[in-house]
């Protein structure tokens, strides 16, 4: 979008903490991240109306540190301190980070190259730090950190993810995942997950499998015949919403934004979700 189309499109960059929310997307009746960024827009800008597109739905309970969006203006309208603006009057559960005008042919969702998130889990007797207990499950088993290295390793690549993910009509589950990488960092696990996209739950059961691992129920292997076979496995468990966040979007030189959006559009479906 550029002013000769009347309108003016902006790229946000957010952070929020998911526990307030029923996740990103609007929903009635629900608070959600897009629903109060909206309306801040809205009031701030003093618009009717609207429509935030952004690069990851994450799921209710979920937080971000690198989330972005996309929402396209009247070309007139003003854009000096509206990220200040918008924080003066926004919950301190959200915060913009940047804002400022996209560049030609940039979409939020379709340009992106990829979407990392980082789950964290504590292993430690007396659970998670009270300052992270938001954003870290506190698990009561001790965990082999390098078993579910080993584990994650075989999962990498171009693959059907249907075994680790929720199913939707007409939507693929073929992901590609360029990072799972599993180390302890002060005391705390962190899966660090980065894919092309990601289908609903997809992050929480791929961690899910892993602790399965770290917890001794089952070899490194037993991960890639789950994925293999295709369909949900009771041993895999959706964790918890609230140790996972979104933490960057990658996207390309912006001379390649509109050919990524395009190859993008050709491929998935209108609707996908995160976690």
């Amino acid at each position: 979008m550029n002013p000769a189309d009347g309108l003016l499109r902006l790229r946000l960059d957010l952070a929020y903490d998911g526990t307030p929310f029923a996740g990103w997307a609007r929903q009635p009746g629900q608070r959600t991240v897009q629903g109060d960024v909206e309306d801040a827009l809205m009031r701030v800008a003093r618009l009717p109306a609207v429509r935030l597109t952004v690069a990851g739905r994450t799921d209710s309970g979920v937080h971000a540190i690198g989330q972005v969006a996309h929402v396209d203006l009247p070309a007139g309208t003003p854009v000096g301190g509206l990220a200040r603006r918008l924080n003066g009057v926004l919950d301190r559960a959200v915060r913009v980070k940047g804002l400022a005008p996209a560049p030609p042919g940039f979409d939020a969702r379709f340009s992106a190259l990829s979407r990392r998130y980082v789950y964290r889990i504590t292993d430690a007797p007396f659970g998670a730090d009270p300052l992270r207990r938001f954003d870290t499950l506190a698990t009561p088993r001790p965990l082999d950190v390098p078993a579910m290295a080993e584990a994650a390793l075989l999962l990498l690549g171009e693959h059907d993810f249907a075994a680790f993910c929720r199913r939707r009509e007409g939507a693929t589950t073929v992901r590609t995942l360029l990072r799972l990488d599993v180390s302890r960092v002060e005391g705390v696990i962190q899966a660090d997950v980065e894919a092309d996209a990601f289908c609903h739950s997809m992050v929480r059961a791929l961690v899910g499998a892993l602790v399965a691992v770290g917890e001794g129920r089952h070899r490194p292997e037993w991960a890639a015949a789950v994925l293999g076979r295709g369909v949900r496995d009771s041993g895999v468990t959706v964790l918890p919403a609230h140790g996972l966040t979104l933490v960057e979007v990658r996207y390309p030189p912006d001379a390649l934004l509109a050919a990524r959006a395009q190859v993008t559009r050709a491929v998935r479906v209108p609707t996908s979700a995160s976690g």
